[in-house]
């Protein structure tokens, strides 16, 4: 038997942590990123490659509307319970926009890369017809 079908299979648990943890989505242990965003060729431990991966704008559009619904959210709030001025509005919600939005990006890309990579999922094809 080969080294790859003796382990058992990855579990839905062990792929979201794995996204969260940023590791390779097939062995878990090789760092996913170069740099902030930018994603390695390959895992150095498993070598898998890393071209399949297409997530898009997917992370940074969830992170967008979880974090503005989380300022909004407290903005709304502070204004009706205070009324403080505008600077106070932006000095408060200036920061909190950057620390809902690009804190948990890179964790939300990776988790996204995990779930592409566990569910097999691939850019939709068509197949031809048979004529007949």
């Amino acid at each position: 038997m080969t080294k790859q079908m003796d382990k058992p299979p990855v579990t839905l648990g062990q792929t979201v942590w794995r996204g969260v943890a940023c590791r390779c989505p097939r062995c878990g242990e090789g760092k996913l990123y170069a740099g902030f965003l930018t994603l390695r060729p390959r895992c150095e431990v498993c070598d898998l490659d890393y071209a399949f991966i297409d997530v898009g704008d997917g992370a940074a559009v969830f992170m967008i509307l979880i974090g503005g619904a989380i300022v909004v959210g407290c903005a709304l709030v502070v204004e009706v319970k205070y009324q403080p001025p505008f600077w106070v509005h932006a000095a408060l919600w200036g920061p909190l926009v950057l620390a809902t939005t690009l804190l948990p990006l890179r964790s939300m890309k990776s988790l996204l890369i995990a779930l592409q990579f566990h569910h097999k999922a691939q850019e939709g094809r068509l197949t031809e017809r048979d004529p007949t």
